[in-house]
């Protein structure tokens, strides 16, 4: 009697939890960013931002087609190299990933693309400024930041506006980042009747910057703008100081980070570093921004970087579509997805245009003083 009771007492328990995982719904969402290598602290703040999404997701318990979601990350390391950027988005493809947030860079998202178009999976990059992201033609890419025309265009006025800049040097380290963010930045400067002195390269592992700045010397210019990333960014700044060049230094969002100060190593003078970073909040969004920023810190221990809070937006912009689409199916929540409009993320609001970007991105300015990041404007 003792033996059959147990029996029975275990059928009905494997079928309960039988029940309860076909009940459950299981959303697989791929991450991608350099976790390794120089910029490693600006992957591994991005992967935190789709983790926090994905624990508050689970903790929300999201039904998706009357069935409890239950969200798991794949993340993936790519180095900011794009071949290991199009490996790692072959291997999410074949683990059957719902949808994929990143990559990081411009130059490993955009080869990676190709991958997801031809799987049909939706991939939203919370950080690739780079305008061919999203142009071409695939119906699955999408990103949550202005492009780099918006970008480099904006900081290229600024450099003639406000700064007065009469002689401006650009340099970039030929990624698809920072060649791209240059060549728009002295669209920008020429438009507003300003001159470049001089355009010199580097590439994005270089350490030695003496020959192209003592060449750029020889020009005495007021400003200089670098297309590149904070690695690269601080010792640049170094040798700067160490030639005796005192021009403003300008950049994007890659050179934008709360690490900036770190790797200058002290030689940056307040006010002297000008940059800009896609996004931007002001007004009563600036409270969910702040929130945000607060929460990050007291789960993680440490400070958003730059790119965690649009991750965390485009991994809820994505499970959103999923919600409001019954399914999880790539085929049928991309339609969805594709039709975002007004969802308010704490980088403000997502409205996706028909190449997938966002709509009136907003981008903020900020300098340094004292090795803070200070917030000088935010400009649309």
């Amino acid at each position: 009697m003792h033996i059959k009771l147990n029996i029975v007492v275990g059928a009905v328990a494997a079928l309960v939890s039988g029940a309860a995982m076909s009940q459950d719904l299981i959303v697989k969402i791929g991450h991608v960013a350099p976790t390794s290598g120089a910029i490693a602290h600006l992957g591994k703040d991005n992967e935190l931002g789709a983790r926090l999404a994905i624990e508050e997701l689970n903790a929300k318990g999201v039904m998706i087609g009357g069935k409890k979601a239950k969200f798991e990350l794949l993340a993936e390391d790519d180095a900011g190299d794009p071949k290991q950027g199009t490996a790692a988005a072959q291997k999410l493809v074949d683990s059957k990933v719902n949808g994929v947030v990143g990559h990081l860079n411009s130059g490993t998202s955009i080869p990676a693309s190709k991958v997801y178009s031809d799987a049909g999976i939706p991939q939203i990059s919370p950080s690739a400024t780079n305008p061919k992201f999203t142009r071409n033609g695939y119906k699955t890419t999408f990103r949550v930041v202005a492009d780099d025309v918006h970008l480099g265009g904006t900081l290229g006025k600024y450099s003639v506006n406000q700064l007065k800049g009469k002689s401006i040097a650009v340099i970039d380290d030929r990624t698809a980042y920072g060649q791209g963010v240059a060549d728009e930045f002295e669209k920008g400067v020429k438009g507003a009747g300003g001159k470049v002195v001089g355009r010199e390269f580097t590439n994005d592992k270089a350490t030695d910057f003496t020959a192209i700045l003592t060449s750029l010397k020889a020009k005495k210019p007021d400003v200089v703008f670098f297309g590149g990333m904070d690695a690269v960014a601080g010792p640049m700044l170094r040798q700067m100081k160490q030639l005796g060049i005192e021009a403003k230094f300008m950049g994007g969002d890659g050179i934008c980070t709360g690490e900036l100060p770190k790797l200058a190593a002290g030689t940056m003078g307040d006010g002297q570093v000008v940059c800009a970073e896609a996004g931007g909040v002001e007004g009563e969004a600036k409270k969910s921004m702040d929130d945000f920023k607060a929460k990050f810190k007291s789960k993680f221990n440490v400070d958003v970087q730059i790119y965690a809070p649009y991750v965390y937006d485009a991994v809820n912009v994505m499970v959103a579509a999923m919600a409001k689409a019954g399914s999880a199916d790539p085929a049928k929540y991309l339609p969805v997805l594709a039709k975002t409009s007004g969802y308010k993320g704490v980088t403000g609001i997502i409205s996706f245009d028909e190449k997938g970007d966002i709509k009136n991105g907003a981008l903020t300015l900020y300098t340094y003083k004292g090795g803070n990041r200070e917030q000088l404007a935010v400009v649309r």
